[in-house]
């Protein structure tokens, strides 16, 4: 099954870091967040990766057309060019598509200029800046058992701010930065058929004011509740929290060994 990663936004609100590199390269650990999305997906054996670009997308492209000479050893021979990778790193056998999809395309639309690369199969979508300890393996299994053309993760994420339990003018339990217990919200992690490809406008189209409505009114659109770590980057703090939580060694969504 194949896995399209929405990797072309502008990420306005993380200008800091995305003035020069689009935000899906945004660093976590010294490693992309791109990077770590795909390793979430590989950890449950789902390597087969459709990158939809957009803003700044050849820094994607170079990205990976050099990641065999960053991650390996390697001899270059002088003049002619060619170069012998030696050992080897843990993400053989991933096949990465590369796909333009334009800097202003919005999210479903991307989805849509995908399609020739989906094989008319059930495949997988999530964005670009989020990360979770979900399993990937039990959101497929309930997609097939739901039987419905899509099915979107719900989470509930963490608070910005710590929280205090306090009784007669005492803090008696304090939680920093503790996950949300109310309502649940869009956590990417999709699974799609084939058949909302058709469903899909112009390359104006968002996945969340376009088609993930219009699936729902058609009660088309199954849930996979993530009560587990999940976290996005949208800003400069919430990058840092990651990085934080890398250095830490408390990264959840590092399921991988």
């Amino acid at each position: 099954m194949k896995v399209a990663i929405l990797a072309g936004g502008l990420g306005t609100r993380l200008r800091e870091e995305t003035e020069y590199r689009p935000k899906p390269m945004v660093e976590i650990g010294g490693r992309p967040i791109l990077w770590h999305i795909m390793k979430i997906y590989a950890a449950y054996g789902f390597t087969d990766f459709v990158i939809c670009l957009g803003y700044k997308g050849d820094a994607i492209r170079d990205y990976f057309l050099s990641y065999e000479t960053r991650n390996r050893d390697f001899t270059v021979t002088l003049g002619c060019g060619k170069i012998e990778t030696h050992d080897g790193h843990s993400e053989d056998g991933w096949r990465v598509t590369l796909v333009q999809t334009g800097e202003k395309t919005m999210t479903g639309g991307r989805i849509k200029q995908i399609a020739r690369y989906l094989d008319n199969e059930t495949f997988m979508v999530t964005y670009g800046d989020g990360v979770a300890d979900i399993d990937i393996r039990r959101l497929v299994a309930l997609h097939a058992r739901h039987g419905k053309l899509a099915t979107v993760t719900a989470v509930r994420p963490l608070s910005r701010y710590g929280e205090l339990s306090v009784q007669n003018g005492m803090v008696r339990v304090f939680q920093e930065k503790p996950q949300v217990r109310g309502g649940w919200i869009n956590g990417g992690f999709f699974v799609f058929e084939p058949g909302v490809l058709e469903m899909i406008g112009g390359n104006d189209e968002t996945l969340e004011t376009g088609l993930l409505p219009r699936l729902a009114d058609a009660g088309e659109l199954a849930v996979y509740q993530h009560e587990g770590f999940w976290q996005c980057m949208d800003t400069y703090r919430e990058t840092q929290l990651l990085n934080d939580m890398w250095i830490r060694g408390r990264a959840e969504w590092k399921i991988w060994s």
